[in-house]
């Protein structure tokens, strides 16, 4: 990958057995795209399909997305990268990115990380019959 390359794609690896990121998959569905995302259960036969040589189960561990141009973002980067990828949260996301914003974006990771610890499962994956939360 070259410094500067355009991202005009972005695969998410969400953890299927999470319901706070089959619900946030489900959020970014009905968001208006500036940049396409394909979301894609970590560590499917799919991801590894699609992302032979990546770490599959750090995946699981932490949110991944993933450019077209072989750019790889974990954790908070990948949280920004997300909002940064919609139309209506773009600016946010560019904010976020600041040394004024970043702790934000950090204390909602973490938020979001002992949630995620207090109620991901252990069953098969919903891959694309997940229900969308009420």
């Amino acid at each position: 990958m070259r410094p500067g390359t355009p991202v005009r794609r972005l695969t998410v690896l969400y953890d299927a057995h999470c319901p706070l990121c089959v619900h946030v998959r489900h959020w970014l569905l009905g968001q208006r795209w500036l940049v396409p995302l394909r979301l894609v259960p970590a560590a499917s036969d799919e991801a590894r399909r699609l992302h032979p040589g990546l770490d599959h189960a750090a995946t699981l561990r932490e949110i991944t997305v993933i450019g077209d141009g072989g750019q790889i973002w974990t954790g908070t980067d990948a949280f920004i990268v997300c909002l940064w990828a919609l139309a209506e949260h773009r600016p946010k996301a560019e904010w976020l990115a600041t040394p004024a914003g970043r702790p934000f974006a950090r204390a909602a990771m973490t938020a979001a990380a002992a949630w995620r610890g207090a109620t991901r499962d252990g069953a098969a994956s919903c891959d694309e019959r997940c229900e969308i939360p009420g």
